[in-house]
């Protein structure tokens, strides 16, 4: 009998060693999409000196393209967004990216330590003429969301020729006010929970908060609506994690590492220079698309950049049941949205 169970335990580890190393080192593909002129391109290319992973989806190449710019910072959304952007995919040609020192970006020998927002916007630009002369097409629509927003934003004050139109969903604008508009509404919820210990541990942080030394916990944001309401975004990058070819499980540690390296980093430029101080008129027809319920960066401090910022068109769209997350949350909305805008660029 012991000897029985001594083998039934051996091949069980081996099993479970034989089912983690195939985890850890699975080769990554994004599935194929039919179609004659369709693309599913799926690779690492040499962007400003620095190997990127790129992802390039679409049922018909020749349809406009998009490219999207990560937030986090160090937030790769390759991992769980083609969930989401299916139907996308029969409009535009989508092109996801992880940045320099992200996701599968990040290379184990390398030190971010000196990385800076503007090595991020040369690479961005960098990747946008890669993009243009791989598909053919003349200009790209260019959107960011979250941090990659204050990357893209300054692409396309640097380069507005490039690009279509810019599009910041949850746009990044004075990062303290938005921090205190967060810090104002989970208290709030907490107070209106009856949470004394999140009331407790808020205030404790508002003087620091106002300094722009630190921000109002993520947790409590997200434990209180304003990071994602109709989605699960955490929940998205666990399942992507572990159940996306995209990613395999040395992808998940090379995320990690590229968080630990360089979010602290570039956040710590973000708080010292404000982006409405750095940008205060773009050549190019721009958007902010915001959720009512964002406060990671909040509405009201985007509306305040907005009323400042020269465009010679610009809107500003509140999408009334989304956090964070409104091309997610309200995924077909916003896609009525977009479609709509973009016809009447043309």
């Amino acid at each position: 009998m012991r000897k029985k169970l001594a083998r039934i335990t051996k091949w069980t580890l081996l099993t479970l060693a034989l089912i983690l190393v195939l985890f850890m080192f699975f080769p990554t593909w994004t599935p194929a999409i039919k179609g004659e002129n369709s693309i599913s391109l799926y690779k690492q290319v040499m962007i400003n000196g620095a190997d990127h992973q790129i992802m390039i989806r679409g049922e018909d190449k020749r349809n406009p393209v998009i490219i999207f710019v990560h937030g986090g910072p160090g937030c790769s959304e390759i991992p769980y967004v083609r969930k989401y952007q299916k139907e996308w995919e029969k409009h535009y040609t989508i092109v996801h990216y992880d940045q320099r020192g992200s996701g599968k970006s990040y290379k184990f020998n390398e030190d971010y330590s000196q990385l800076t927002t503007d090595v991020l916007v040369e690479d961005l630009l960098a990747l946008t003429d890669y993009v243009r002369g791989e598909l053919q097409q003349s200009k790209v629509l260019l959107i960011g969301h979250s941090f990659g927003t204050y990357i893209g934003t300054k692409a396309a004050a640097k380069a507005p020729d490039k690009f279509h139109a810019y599009v910041g969903i949850g746009q990044v604008a004075d990062s303290v006010a938005s921090e205190m508009d967060g810090l104002s509404y989970t208290l709030s919820q907490a107070a209106a929970a009856g949470n004394e210990k999140d009331v407790q541990r808020l205030e404790q942080l508002r003087e620091s908060i106002e300094n722009g030394e630190s921000y109002t916990p993520r947790d409590l944001v997200r434990k209180y609506g304003g990071a994602a309401r109709l989605i699960d975004d955490n929940k998205d990058y666990y399942v992507g994690f572990l159940t996306s070819p995209e990613y395999n499980g040395l992808d998940v540690i090379r995320y990690l590492l590229g968080v630990g390296a360089t979010q602290e980093l570039l956040l710590r430029e973000e708080a010292e220079h404000h982006l409405p101080a750095l940008v205060d008129q773009l050549e190019l027809p721009t958007y902010f698309v915001m959720g009512q319920y964002d406060y990671m960066t909040s509405a009201k401090a985007a509306q305040q950049f907005f009323d400042e910022l020269q465009a010679p068109v610009k809107e500003f769209v509140l999408f009334e049941h989304s956090a964070h997350y409104p091309q997610f949350e309200e995924k077909d909305a916003f896609l009525d949205w977009l479609n709509e805008t973009f016809s009447e660029l043309h």
